[in-house]
């Protein structure tokens, strides 16, 4: 008996389709603005604090612009709690120190890994975004509402519409600073931008970003309502170098600091310099950043009036802890951070060193 044999191997058949991709609809950033809307007072008091800051990274303020607080926001309560030590805080030192609260609701990631409160506030995975909008929005409210100024890092650049409007200064880390999307959205936003140098702690991508930032673009975007635009900028002129060290190795001591405002110089760039006192310039250790914030104070000092700022990771507690199980409160889940503590020792101390500046 005869058996017929498909020709055609199963392995060759065609697979079915999948879909790679799904959507859910997200309210617009017009949106989220009119549900979570900035009142005229907060408004002034934020366009006041940009002011303040320019001043310090222009060189006609002679305070340090500290950006402070926890790598990432994910409890509410706790960062609340921190927001307000922070403000009382800013009373006592604000004479030569201007705080400014870290509210990163975006965290970049290598490879995987919970992305933000943004991205995903229940901290399960189930990535609410809508519900991450709306919480980052009125969390960033209250924050505001306690006299402090707010910053973040602005990651995907469709997101910085919902929370531009509440930044007194905003960063673009080391992975992006090479984005020619985040330099053009840059050049449009009306607040001082940190460019942080290279992962390898080149200098030149950070100094192209401000050089293209300065300029005025026109590119694709989103206008308030979500749609496609043509976005026209005029440039911002209030950008300034984020040193963060790279490959492992710092670059805030004095010789590093030296290329780096020579190289800025050079390029025909304000040299004003914030020192991240985090990630390599700390080995990646929270408890050392007091070790790099007195080596800063100390070339400060000793005259050098291009280092005008510092960032420092920090919330309740030190260290960090990883998601699952019960998590500990205060403590961070994305960097590990300087307690409060120790933050508020070394600030005060800072403070008290800078009163002795000419």
């Amino acid at each position: 008996m005869s058996v017929a044999i498909n020709s055609r191997s199963k392995s060759n058949e065609p697979k079915p389709s999948i879909a790679r991709r799904q959507t859910a609809p997200l309210p617009s950033a017009a949106q989220l603005r009119e549900q979570l809307p900035l009142a005229p007072a907060l408004a002034r008091q934020i366009q006041q604090q940009r002011q303040s800051i320019r001043a310090i990274l222009a060189g006609h303020d002679p305070r340090l612009l500290v950006v402070v607080g926890p790598c990432s926001l994910h409890d509410d309560k706790a960062v609340l709690e921190y927001a307000e030590r922070l403000a009382t805080l800013s009373q006592r030192v604000g004479d030569r120190l201007l705080l400014v609260m870290r509210a990163y609701v975006e965290k970049p990631r290598t490879t995987v890994g919970w992305k933000g409160l943004v991205y995903d506030p229940a901290l399960d995975g189930s990535g609410d975004m809508a519900e991450g909008l709306r919480r980052s929005r009125q969390l960033m409210l209250r924050m505001l509402e306690m006299g402090l100024p707010l910053s973040s890092e602005i990651l995907q650049p469709l997101l910085a519409g919902y929370f531009d409007d509440l930044l007194g200064w905003a960063a673009i880390g080391a992975r992006t600073s090479e984005s020619q999307v985040h330099r053009e959205l840059v050049s449009g936003l009306d607040m001082p931008v940190g460019f942080k140098n290279g992962t390898d702690g080149s200098l030149g991508i950070a100094c192209d970003a401000m050089r293209s930032a300065a300029h005025a673009h026109q590119h694709f975007g989103v206008d308030a309502q979500g749609r496609p635009a043509l976005v026209q900028t005029l440039g911002n002129p209030d950008t300034h170098l984020v040193l963060r060290g790279g490959h492992g190795a710092p670059n805030y001591d004095a010789a590093s600091v030296a290329i780096a405002r020579a190289e800025l110089e050079r390029q025909g760039i304000e040299p004003s310099i914030m020192v991240d006192c985090s990630h390599a310039n700390s080995g990646k250790n929270p408890l050392r950043q007091p070790e790099v914030l007195r080596s800063v104070l100390d070339q400060r000092l000793a005259g050098d009036g291009s280092l005008r700022a510092v960032m420092i990771e920090s919330h309740l507690f030190d260290g960090a802890q990883s998601l699952g199980g019960e998590l500990r409160y205060g403590v961070s889940i994305t960097d590990g951070c300087l307690g409060w503590d120790g933050t508020e020792r070394m600030l005060i101390d800072a403070a008290v060193r800078m009163r002795h500046l000419v």
